[in-house]
């Protein structure tokens, strides 16, 4: 294959790892203008990947995720500076960080979060989980930021804090979820003075026991996320204007977990909580029609070509 071959093919499977398990994010990306969905495919691929390193190969016997890891880790970087890998994910990822000038530190932030996961097993309070969550999340919004573009007159800088409420909204949504899941991995997310408050223990979590203690310390944590969301609001006004409805879809779909956990009485201990297909599907097709408004602006803006 030629160099540029091997590229498409790169971010082929990039995408076929976003659409397999990202559903909501894949969803919303295809209401992004073509030349920007495969560098997002690619970012989620990335950090997808690092991520089943930490939690796949810690429960696989013979496996040594740490190691693994770092050696995943190291040819990233490398391969970034170099700019050429020969794993697909790794240089999808290399043409999308040179491509969109994405500084290295996010991506050292974030694999630094992913090895912490080998070793924190819980969360003093809110500020420590707020902490991981700057490797975890808030740098992936910080990564996704140049993707997407920011309006006439807004720079990164300015769009920046929101970006990273956003991705913080988005993780914080999955740890409320997952909670189940989570804690079978050995890992709680709930932050321990609040599971205090409400009177509740790891071992209750371990033990899948669902009372109104934990219904009540859900509520408390569901509005916690909401308020990022509403931090993260004012950011999509700034962002180019082909890329708003990605990311209004993106926040529906995520926001509407929040909803569907409400809906279930929080119970999140012993089943997984998604958002329907039909539901899904109306937020895109709400989102499709002002996508394709955005990009019939911006054709009309371009000069035309010369001669």
């Amino acid at each position: 294959m030629t160099p540029q071959e091997q590229l498409d093919a790169a971010y082929a499977v990039c995408r076929g790892i976003a659409a397999e398990h990202g559903k909501s994010y894949f969803l919303a990306t295809r209401l992004l203008t073509p030349d920007r969905r495969p560098a997002v495919h690619a970012l989620y691929a990335a950090a997808r990947v690092a991520d089943d390193i930490v939690d796949v190969g810690a429960d696989l016997p013979g496996r040594d995720p740490e190691g693994e890891l770092l050696t995943w880790s190291k040819a990233a970087l490398a391969e970034v500076e170099a700019g050429w890998s020969e794993d697909p994910v790794r240089l999808a990822l290399v043409h999308t960080v040179r491509r969109y000038d994405i500084p290295l530190e996010h991506f050292i932030d974030f694999l630094a979060a992913m090895t912490s996961d080998l070793d924190v097993t819980g969360y003093a309070d809110l500020d420590a989980l707020d902490r991981y969550m700057w490797g975890s999340a808030s740098v992936i919004g910080l990564q996704v930021l140049p993707v997407l573009g920011t309006a006439r007159g807004v720079s990164r800088e300015e769009a920046a804090p929101h970006a990273i409420a956003l991705g913080e909204a988005f993780q914080l949504t999955n740890f409320l979820r997952d909670v189940g899941e989570d804690v079978d991995r050995g890992r709680v997310y709930l932050p321990e003075d609040l599971m205090a408050a409400h009177g509740v223990t790891r071992e209750q979590l371990e033990a899948k026991r669902f009372d109104d203690r934990f219904r009540q310390l859900m509520r408390e944590m569901v509005d916690v996320v909401r308020r990022r969301y509403d931090d993260a609001a004012p950011g999509t006004p700034m962002l180019a204007p082909e890329s708003r409805d990605c990311v209004r879809a993106a926040t529906d779909l995520y926001g509407g977990i929040l909803g569907a956990i409400e809906r279930a009485d929080y119970r999140v201990l012993d089943q997984r909580v998604t958002v329907s297909k039909p539901r899904r599907a109306a937020v895109f097709a709400r989102r499709l029609t002002a996508a394709q408004v955005a990009r019939a602006r911006l054709r009309t803006r371009r000069p035309a070509p010369a001669g």
